[in-house]
């Protein structure tokens, strides 16, 4: 299948921030954004060290060296095997003092699962406002819920500039462990493949998509059984957790489309989180409390959180068909999606809702979602 339109250009998102402020975006608000946005990126660009440098240096931790080394490999395994881009990311280190880049904020109205949209000059519009400073993040989400909003706040381990900078390993996603790192890796390499500016659906599920095809071909080939088995129980228990979001987010679309009162709309949907938390919990009983199982499920159940998980996980199936359908060959695959970034977004949205069709009646079970990324933790803004 193929789809001929010219290309969208694509943006650095900092690049872009700073021409927004250039051209004249007056409101103080908008202004004090974009120049922690501006700022922010700039600290993270300063603090990198060339990971070649790392290695050679004797000063250097022992376990930071293995550590190192290892995210090399995995670097030269996404361009060479996986046909991501080769260039300068991941190429260099920075250690930023916090457990995260950025955290992003998400909301949704009271009784909507549509998730707010915030629009910039040139970016276009994205469904989550990111900062670099947490306080300043959770300041945003204090005035939405204010405004009536469910809100929702995702601490980010990496975020892609789209090729427009050499974007370093950080050690906000290094200290995850080997799989996170590869996983990020994947993903942010495939938004300098293919990126839409508006689209979040769209690039997110893409660059899923390619990471969970690149985990898997990476460990066939590089991985051992310890990390094969961690795979496959984050696997599943990553499945379980977002079929039980997907399943509430489901009842919940319905009850909000519906024509009941408000107030009962509202009852309602106070018991079906009730329940989601009483089955969140059971979740976490069963799993006996294992390292990183707080970070699967989180804790911030509301709209927002059930609407960031759509960004992530809905469309990944279509891409993932739209692979089979190029003999599971990745540089076929980018083109095909490619030429889909470039149709216009009625369009684009067709063509990827078509593929999902025959899906349709199964669209709750546990295979479909267990595609899904970290559920807005390695994701939004990614």
């Amino acid at each position: 299948m193929r789809w001929r339109r010219r290309a969208a250009p694509r943006r650095a998102a900092a690049v872009l921030l700073a021409a927004g402020v250039a051209a004249g975006v007056t409101a103080c608000g908008q202004i004090g954004y974009y120049g922690q946005a501006i700022g922010g990126h700039l600290e993270l660009m300063r603090a990198r060290t060339p990971i070649d440098e790392l290695l050679r240096a004797p000063a250097t931790d022992p376990d930071l060296r293995l550590r190192l080394a290892e995210v090399q490999a995995i670097r030269d395994f996404a361009s060479r095997d996986l046909g991501l881009p080769d260039n300068g990311s991941y190429r260099s280190y920075a250690d930023l003092g916090r457990p995260y880049v950025v955290w992003n904020v998400f909301a949704a109205p009271e009784l909507s699962l549509r998730a707010k949209e915030w629009c910039m000059p040139m970016v276009g519009c994205v469904n989550y406002r990111g900062y670099y400073d947490r306080r300043a993040a959770e300041a945003l989400a204090t005035e939405l819920r204010q405004d009536g909003y469910d809100t929702f706040v995702a601490g980010v381990p990496a975020y892609s500039t789209l090729g427009h900078f050499d974007d370093p390993v950080l050690n906000t996603f290094l200290q995850q462990g080997t799989l996170a790192v590869a996983r990020t890796v994947f993903h942010e390499l495939a938004h300098q493949t293919v990126f839409v500016p508006g689209d979040t659906r769209f690039n997110e599920s893409f660059a899923t998509a390619v990471e969970e095809e690149g985990l898997r071909r990476w460990l066939r080939e590089h991985g051992n059984d310890e990390l094969r088995a961690a795979d496959a129980t984050q696997r599943q228990r990553r499945a379980a957790w977002l079929a039980l979001l997907h399943s509430h987010r489901e009842r919940l679309a319905v009850l909000y489309a519906s024509e009941l009162p408000s107030a009962e709309k509202r009852a309602a949907k106070a018991a079906s989180f009730a329940a989601l938390r009483r089955e969140r919990s059971a979740l976490l009983a069963e799993w006996s409390g294992q390292a990183g199982d707080e970070r699967t499920v989180g804790d911030d159940l509301n709209n927002a959180r059930l609407a960031s998980l759509a960004l992530y996980s809905e469309l990944v199936p279509a891409f993932e068909r739209l692979l089979a359908s190029q003999d599971g060959d990745l540089p076929r695959f980018y083109r095909e999606v490619a030429g889909l970034a470039a149709l216009a977004a009625s369009e684009r949205q067709a063509a990827l809702e078509a593929m999902l069709l025959p899906e349709k009646p199964g669209r709750g079970r546990e295979r479909e979602v267990a595609r899904g990324s970290q559920d807005g933790n390695s994701l939004p803004g990614r």
